[in-house]
């Protein structure tokens, strides 16, 4: 089967290449999956780049991708929740990356029916964003009139953030560019703040929630403009204590000066290293299926274009997610 695989590390268009390899084997609890679509996402090129080496050990050449949309075509002897022909959607786990593949074998328990109303390239645009929104927000209690900023609402995570703060009766502010406002208005935002024009930091202010998507200075500057006893939450900051173990990382401190933030607004700060979960998958189905999360596509690439993808979807320009379509068939 054809799958593209990260070669080495380096520049994208020269580290990832179309290859032939096997079929995946089946454990007992796996089922096989003929893919149909897959979604990219800046994980993937960060691995490629070589940006995540201390943390994801790859042997390569070692096939990319986290998501997948797609058909169950067998499955082990163990498996029960499944039946041939289902069509399913996940995030795979780490030892199991490879989803931009014929076919790809996964744990079963990880797998979820795909919302009955979308379509699989719209499916699998949603896992690996939508779980990291909704573990970042529920890590930190986002509650019904909570006042919370999301940034960058016009990218994979935080366009389904917006809609998912709105279920749960936030009130929300999001930063975007100029071509991408009426966009995201339309996705639920309560107060849309053009960063090209307007100062976020003097429009949205006096927070219960930072949601920070970018990192670096945008991560710091969060305790500026949320209230005392704030939260901030992070898919791009440094690890708090508690993340950091989980993570592997011993005799973790957090920096000083993020420590001092902490301390002189009496903040939670919270880091979300987004793990596989069902639960939540069966959830956003519901969403979607309800029509309460609309998914949100920029492009769909063909397979044979995936690194052309890649490239796009690191210029940092992609308004929602960038698919890979595996078949002509639907």
């Amino acid at each position: 089967m054809k799958a593209l695989q990260i070669v080495k590390y380096g520049e994208i268009k020269d580290s990832l290449s179309i290859n032939e390899i096997a079929r995946p084997s089946l454990k007992a609890n796996d089922i096989l999956v003929e893919v149909k679509a897959a979604s990219l996402n800046p994980i993937d090129y960060k691995m490629v780049e070589g940006k995540l080496k201390d943390m994801i050990s790859l042997n390569l050449p070692s096939t990319i991708g986290f998501d997948l949309s797609g058909i169950v075509v067998d499955k082990g002897s163990d498996v029960n929740n499944f039946t041939i022909g289902d069509e399913v959607y996940a995030r795979v786990p780490q030892e199991q990356m490879g989803t931009l593949a014929e076919f790809v074998s996964v744990t079963s328990d990880l797998v979820a029916i795909k919302p009955k109303n979308s379509t699989f390239e719209e499916a699998a645009g949603l896992p690996l964003t939508g779980l990291t929104a909704i573990q970042a927000l529920e890590n930190i209690g986002i509650k019904k009139n909570d006042r919370i900023l999301i940034h960058a609402g016009s990218g994979g995570v935080g366009s389904f953030a917006i809609q998912y703060a709105k279920v749960k009766g936030a009130i929300v502010y999001t930063t975007t560019s100029s071509k991408n406002v009426d966009w995201v208005k339309a996705l639920g935002a309560d107060r849309v703040i053009d960063y090209k024009t307007e100062d976020y930091k003097k429009v949205a202010n006096n927070l219960d929630i930072v949601f920070d998507t970018l990192g670096g200075d945008y991560t710091f500057d969060a305790f500026e403009i949320i209230k005392d006893g704030g939260k901030v939450t992070t898919i791009s900051g440094p690890p708090d204590e508690d993340t950091a173990k989980h993570m592997g990382i011993k005799d973790y401190n957090l920096p000083e000066n993020l420590s001092k933030l902490i301390d002189k607004k009496s903040a939670i700060y919270k880091l979300t290293w987004m793990q596989p979960d069902v639960e939540q998958l069966n959830m956003i189905s519901r969403m979607v299926e309800d029509g309460a999360i609309k998914p949100t596509i920029d492009l769909i690439y063909p397979f044979e274009d995936g690194i052309e993808a890649y490239l796009y979807l690191a210029t940092g320009r992609a308004k929602g997610k960038v698919i890979v379509k595996m078949s002509k068939k639907n």
